[in-house]
């Protein structure tokens, strides 16, 4: 009885195919996503803080965020209108607190959770903004 056999360039091509396949199942399976949680909420911080620093102060001629550290009065008057701002600036999904000399805004950062921070100094003192999401 004659017995069938395969060319050898077919038993080749499956062979590379199978090879070529695992291959890209390996880097497309095995490979992690990148974390832009941490970048992203920092990014999110920065730019509060500059737009917070450019920002017009609604009652004199400086900026929001020298009228608000002008002293402990001005900042317990616009303490709700600040916190208002940063609500304004931030995506829904994202929570935050200012904290400055003069007391604080937002929320208590939660024990645990990945957040972005920005710095600013200013002349009345350090404002520190954190930002994560819910």
């Amino acid at each position: 009885m004659p017995r069938a056999q395969l060319p050898l360039s077919l038993v080749e091509v499956a062979l590379g195919a199978t090879l070529i396949l695992g291959v890209a199942l390996g880097f497309a399976l095995a490979t992690p996503a990148p974390d832009t949680r941490g970048p992203q909420l920092t990014a999110y911080a920065e730019d509060t803080a500059t737009i917070l620093q450019t920002d017009p102060a609604r009652h004199n001629g400086t900026t929001r965020l020298g009228e608000v550290l002008a002293s402990q009065r001005t900042f317990d008057r616009e303490r709700a209108n600040l916190e208002r701002r940063v609500e304004r600036i931030l995506p829904a999904n994202v929570r935050f607190a200012v904290r400055t000399p003069y007391g604080s805004v937002g929320t208590a950062v939660p024990r645990r959770t990945a957040t972005g921070t920005a710095t600013v100094r200013t002349g009345s003192g350090p404002v520190r903004i954190e930002v994560w999401y819910t």
